[in-house]
């Protein structure tokens, strides 16, 4: 019984994962604001420092992060990015978790974006 118990878990975070939509930040060619949200989920210091044109801070590290994000239409595609990829890939799981239904992590993060300008 607890092998199967096991095996239903270990499938079950396979299947959560399979769910989760990444693309290269590099390849992020822009959003439409009435259709797309685009969120950048690092300090407000980083985000000062430069972002994506477009984009609005919440920070992960924010005890707020879940009341903030919650202000946000729900039914809109959501792309995130941070610095390199941690950050967005934790905040995709937990937007998910909130109720957004189609959020895409865009790995590489501002690093790779602002080499890529």
């Amino acid at each position: 019984m607890k092998n199967l118990l096991f095996f239903v878990l270990l499938i079950s975070v396979q299947f959560a994962e399979a769910q989760m939509e990444s693309q290269s930040i590099t390849e992020f060619v822009g959003f439409d604001s009435s259709t797309e949200i685009l969120l950048d989920v690092r300090t407000p210091e980083e985000f000062a420092a430069g972002c994506v044109d477009g984009a609005i801070n919440i920070n992960w590290f924010s005890n707020e992060f879940n009341n903030q994000v919650a202000v946000l239409d729900k039914s809109k595609k959501l792309y995130v990015y941070c610095k390199k990829g941690g950050r967005s890939l934790k905040s995709q799981s937990r937007l998910k978790e909130l109720g957004f239904t189609h959020v895409v992590d865009l790995k590489g993060g501002y690093d790779a974006y602002s080499l890529k300008k």
